[in-house]
């Protein structure tokens, strides 16, 4: 026969249990946490040091830490930042990476593709870490990307300011130093990226064992 404190206390688990159900269920409905201006991170090619991206409110700073292989051949490694988007856009925003780095082809920069595979499609705007710029692609998914001709240089070389531009099916690159006004770099038309895309803020350290750092500011994403 149960006792009274006996009843009381099997309501009580089932009582907490429910509410507990509850709650995860209603977190498994909430919408997730967006960084700065953007909808998720995620690392890219399961690079082998996991990534991380924060935005800090008060000084609009994003923080990217990544690592991977590189983003080229027939497959990416990388930290991903990004959000979905259509139409027309203009992405700029000023970047520097943390130290100096281990590898000279460290890369961050701007990036819109096609899927999040690691063999995706996509057009790059990318600062090296040795200063290079350039505008770089991967034509369709599975292709490999050539040198030199799946990307255009820029002639400077240690900007501060980037943006790529889409209109249409075409990507334009421009590109500033520190307080200077914004340069051509070139332009790729890209037919095999859809009109709705993932577009974001990137970083690969060139070097599997390695975590490399960058800071971003001044973030724009603009809807044309």
């Amino acid at each position: 026969m149960s006792t009274p404190n006996t009843l009381y206390n099997a309501m009580h688990r089932k009582t907490i249990l429910y509410l507990l159900l509850t709650a995860s269920v209603i977190a498994s409905f909430a919408p997730a946490k967006k960084i700065g201006v953007f909808d998720v991170n995620s690392d890219i090619g399961a690079p082998k040091l996991p990534g991380s991206a924060t935005y800090d409110k008060t000084s609009k700073v994003y923080t990217l830490k990544g690592s991977g292989y590189n983003i080229w051949f027939e497959r990416d490694e990388f930290q991903f930042l990004y959000k979905e988007l259509h139409g027309d856009f203009t992405l700029t925003a000023d970047f520097e990476f943390d130290g100096s780095g281990v590898d000279a082809h460290r890369k961050v920069g701007w990036m819109v593709r096609e899927s999040l595979y690691d063999n995706a499609s996509h057009v790059s705007a990318v600062l090296h870490g040795d200063g290079l710029t350039v505008l770089q692609w991967r034509v369709k998914k599975g292709d490999k990307m050539r040198d030199p001709e799946d990307e255009i240089f820029s002639a400077e070389k240690n900007v501060k300011t980037v943006q790529l531009r889409r209109k249409g099916k075409e990507y334009t690159m421009m590109a500033a130093k520190k307080g200077a006004p914004l340069q051509p770099v070139g332009a790729h038309v890209m037919h095999n990226l859809p009109d709705k895309i993932i577009a974001g803020l990137f970083i690969c350290s060139h070097n599997p064992d390695v975590l490399e750092t960058a800071r971003v500011s001044n973030v724009q994403v603009i809807r044309d």
